[in-house]
């Protein structure tokens, strides 16, 4: 039912890296612009490639990273959509600006608001597949679920527990008008539709931004707030922070007013309050 996120070079060089025992590259990708003033955090560390064990743990931790690069391929059944979870995790989620699951493994279990309980890293990796990739949650017992569990916990091997892991999530931004959908599409014809497309869907390497292959409307990058944040930082690719902040509010609201696969699981969504002003539903 439709109601009314393309594999940088870092992403397949960490590829050859991680297979071939060789050291990671630069979670920033080369060229890409960092907010005024940013640093990455001392305690942001990505493990070097050459601490994956040679044992079944070490399998693991391979398999968990093609389940985000390749999520189309290694974890087909349980997607619905034409995403893979590198396309908000950038580089395989070493992109100290774009959602990255460095040092996310010792935050959890931890209460989500939306869910109205505490949750374990599985539960959030089966949400993520539920909504953002429109699919279906890994049983319990996937060798492909405990593996992207292990990959997570690799990557955040180096930082301590308790640790606030202040880089989590997305740089924010704060609007100062209203986001003008009018004026997002003239920004996305001017600085998106090359690799997007004039009809939202992308191609093979670029992610579509709407449709039925796209993520759904439960999930976080649906809500303008979070889709903003996240174009000003990394979009277009390589050329992060190179527009305004209300360029990226603009094309923020005018890709989530196009439509995109309903989430059922919606109705159960903040059962004890909390839920953001700019939740599409």
């Amino acid at each position: 039912m439709i109601v009314h996120k393309q594999k940088s070079v870092g992403v397949m060089v960490l590829g050859l890296t991680l297979l071939a025992g060789g050291c990671i590259p630069s979670a920033q990708v080369a060229g890409e612009k960092e907010p005024p003033g940013a640093d990455i955090h001392p305690l942001y560390l990505p493990p070097s490639p050459d601490t994956i064990p040679g044992d079944l743990r070490g399998e693991d931790i391979r398999m968990g990273y093609l389940m985000v690069v390749e999520t189309q391929q290694y974890g087909k059944r349980y997607v619905g959509n034409s995403l893979n979870c590198t396309n908000c995790h950038l580089d395989a989620g070493l992109h100290p600006q774009a959602l990255s699951f460095v040092g996310v493994s010792v935050l959890y279990p931890e209460y989500r608001a939306r869910a109205g309980r505490r949750m374990n890293l599985v539960d959030q990796i089966n949400d993520c597949f539920e909504r953002n990739m429109n699919g279906t949650a890994l049983p319990p017992d996937s060798t492909r679920l405990s593996a992207i569990v292990a990959y997570i916990e690799w990557l955040s091997k180096n930082v301590p527990p308790g640790s606030a892991v202040p880089w989590r999530g997305l740089p924010p931004i704060t609007p100062v008008r209203d986001p003008d959908v009018v004026n997002g599409k003239a920004v996305y014809e001017k600085k998106c539709v090359f690799c997007h497309g004039v009809d939202g869907q992308g191609t093979m390497a670029v992610p579509p931004l709407w449709g039925p292959r796209s993520y759904t409307i439960g999930s976080d990058m649906a809500r303008v707030s979070v889709a903003a944040s996240f174009i000003k930082a990394n979009m277009p690719r390589g050329r992060g922070w190179s527009i305004t902040d209300e360029e990226a509010f603009d094309v923020a609201a005018y890709i989530n007013s196009q439509p995109r696969p309903d989430f059922p699981k919606k109705v159960y969504d903040w059962p004890k309050g909390g839920k953001p002003a700019d939740a599409p539903y």
